[in-house]
């Protein structure tokens, strides 16, 4: 069963040709209600069709290079495979590995230290990194303005073919806040209309006993913070929330990744150093140790066996979501010129 809007705000989009808000964004019953507020901004099509094209864009960097996409590919849950740590503009490698984007509107949270607690403002933190796009909102307005298709994008979208920062950071928000990922086996599993395997349902039982305080169902993680004593790197001194709160008891201390879609985001770790699910497990069942900042759950190793090992890892398959990773919805649309050439 999908969650519903209020009947006036779904007519009033009706009216003005939109799709229906449940089509849009949808999630089943037993998932909790998110913490976006989708009443004070609901998603309608035109918008959210806008925000795509911004996404796959590279008109957002400086040097029209890169894009949301370049670190968060669809194929990949909107993560990225290809390297440890993302890459920007002047092929610059940025401190972390680029995060999964779904479930978004379920978080408080952004980035692996949460130093931005809106997704309606957070992408001016990869626009204006230097790692990253290196690129100004007020920029990105002027080239937006210049193109010979995005001021009619705009005015179909808010009424008005004068670009804004504020309405291209809404256009991304609401294109993002559709990426909902429900569609697992496991989904299949708790709305009847499929079963665990032997193997799995061994690995499920595990899972709910050694990793569920941090990857809570049925999002599979508290979006909280944890250390879970991992050597520091010495050449990025990474000492994560930490640098955004100044708060010593924040040292080490990452947000807690969804689970979800998990075969598809590797790397693993906030700075990727972890290639495979297997080594992710290992580390936890047998290369924890004792640390001072590590977090409560972790004081004590996992313990897993061999064939518990591999138990773990079927269950954590069945997390893959293929109806997301291939949704057409939310992959590249159809290419157009954005921008006047000789205007850049």
């Amino acid at each position: 069963m999908k969650k519903r809007f209020p009947v006036l705000a779904l007519l009033s989009l009706a009216l003005l040709g939109f799709r229906s808000i449940p089509s849009l964004v949808g999630w089943p019953d037993y998932f909790p209600e998110p913490v976006y507020n989708f009443e004070k901004n609901p998603v309608n099509a035109s918008e959210t069709e806008l925000g795509r094209k911004l996404f796959y864009d590279p008109v957002l960097s400086l040097d029209s290079s890169t894009s949301c996409a370049s670190c968060h590919s669809p194929y990949n849950s909107f993560a990225h495979v290809d390297h440890k740590l993302s890459h920007g503009i002047y092929d610059s490698i940025g401190k972390r590995n680029a995060p999964a984007l779904f479930n978004l509107a379920w978080q408080p949270s952004f980035m692996w230290d949460g130093a931005v607690n809106n997704i309606e403002v957070q992408p001016l933190a990869p626009i204006s990194n230097h790692s990253e796009m290196n690129e100004s909102i007020e920029h990105v307005v002027m080239k937006l303005q210049r193109s010979d298709v995005y001021p009619l994008l705009f005015f179909k979208a808010f009424g008005d073919s004068v670009i804004t920062g504020h309405n291209v950071l809404m256009a991304l928000a609401q294109f993002q806040l559709t990426l909902v990922s429900k569609s697992s086996k496991y989904d299949s599993v708790m709305d009847h209309s499929a079963t665990f395997t032997a193997q799995e349902q061994n690995g499920y039982t595990l899972f709910r006993k050694n990793c569920s305080t941090c990857h809570a169902e049925p999002l599979f993680s508290t979006y909280g913070f944890a250390s879970n004593g991992l050597a520091v790197d010495t050449f990025l001194r990474d000492y994560g929330r930490f640098a955004v709160t100044h708060n010593a008891k924040d040292s080490f201390l990452f947000k807690i990744p969804s689970l979800r879609n998990v075969s598809y985001t590797y790397p693993y770790m906030h700075d990727g150093r972890f290639a495979t699910l297997y080594q992710v497990v290992n580390y936890y069942s047998d290369g924890l140790r004792p640390s001072t900042y590590i977090s409560p759950p972790l004081k004590n190793r996992l313990l897993f066996s061999a064939s518990e090992k591999v138990d773990l890892v079927a269950f954590l398959l069945t997390l893959s979501d293929k109806n997301f990773i291939f949704n057409k919805e939310f992959g590249p649309p159809r290419r157009e010129k954005s921008v006047v050439p000789g205007k850049n």
